[in-house]
C-alpha cells in the first residue's frame, strides 16, 4: 500500500563531478545504498552506458530523507524505483516499466511495486509480481520506535523458527478480503508472518505492537487504522 504523505524527495541536480555523487542523510555506505546499487544495474545491463555515466557527471543525487531509515515503510525500495524511472527518462534509455523492474528486483523485493502507479495491491513471489486491487489507500497513523531491526536477520529466524506453509485454498480465501476487513479481523501475528520472529530477536518491540496496531514488514514501525 502507497502512503502519500510519507515519502522522501528525490533530485538531479546540476553540478560537475568525475563520479557518481549520491548525497543524502543515510545511514549506510554509498555502496549499500538502494539508489547506488540500481545506478551500478543500469550501467551493468544497458548498451546506453557511456550515455549514463556522462550525465551523472553533470548532475549529482540529491536525497531529502523524511521515510524513517530501518522502519520497513519502504524508504530504500521507493527511492531505487523513483531514481530508475528519473533515469530512465532523463538518460533517455527507453525502458519499459517491466524492464525497470527486471532491475529492480535485484535490488529489493519491494521496488517492483512502487515501479507501478498503483495505491495497493498483492506482491508474490520476491517481490517481482504485483497484482493490483482496487482498493483506495487506508488512513493510517504510524509510529517508528528508535530500535533498528535487522531485515536479514528477521527473515533467517523466520525461516529457521516460524515458517509455515499456506494452503491455496487459504492463500485465495485471504485474497479476497478487504485491507481494512484484514486489519479488523487479524491480530499482528496472524496479520504479518514477520511478527513473532521480529519480537523474538527484538524484545523491545513488544510493547509497541499491541491491541489494534501492527508490524510493518520486518518492523520496527508500527500502524494501526485511524479512525
Amino acid at each position: 500500500m502507497r502512503l502519500e504523505n510519507l515519502y522522501d524527495e528525490v533530485k538531479f541536480i546540476s553540478s560537475v563531478q568525475s563520479d557518481f555523487v549520491l548525497e543524502g542523510n543515510f545511514s549506510c555506505t554509498r555502496e549499500e545504498n538502494t539508489i547506488y546499487r540500481s545506478y551500478l544495474s543500469l550501467l551493468e545491463r544497458n548498451l546506453k552506458c557511456d550515455q549514463i555515466k556522462e550525465f551523472f557527471r553533470k548532475f549529482k543525487v540529491v536525497v531529502d530523507k523524511k521515510i524513517p531509515e530501518f522502519g520497513g515503510l519502504g524508504g530504500g525500495s521507493s527511492n531505487a524505483a523513483t531514481f530508475l524511472q528519473m533515469a530512465n527518462e532523463s538518460c533517455r534509455l527507453g525502458l519499459s516499466t517491466d524492464e525497470l523492474c527486471q532491475i529492480g528486483e535485484t535490488i529489493g523485493a519491494d521496488v517492483p511495486f512502487f515501479l507501478y502507479d498503483v495505491d495497493c495491491a498483492n506482491v508474490m513471489g520476491i517481490g517481482e509480481k504485483v497484482e493490483p486491487i482496487n482498493e483506495k489507500a487506508l488512513d493510517l497513523k504510524y509510529n517508528t520506535p528508535n530500535i533498528k531491526c535487522n531485515t536479514g536477520q528477521v527473515y533467517r529466524n523466520f525461516r529457521e523458527k516460524h515458517y509455515k506453509e499456506l494452503s491455496l485454498e487459504k492463500y485465495e480465501e485471504l485474497k479476497t478480503i478487504s485491507s481494512r476487513e484484514f486489519l479488523e479481523t487479524f491480530d499482528a501475528y496472524v496479520a504479518n508472518d514477520l511478527c513473532e520472529s521480529t519480537l523474538e530477536l527484538y524484545p523491545d518491540m513488544k510493547q509497541h505492537v499491541r491491541q489494534g496496531w501492527f508490524l510493518t514488514g520486518s518492523g520496527s514501525t508500527v500502524f494501526a487504522l485511524n479512525g
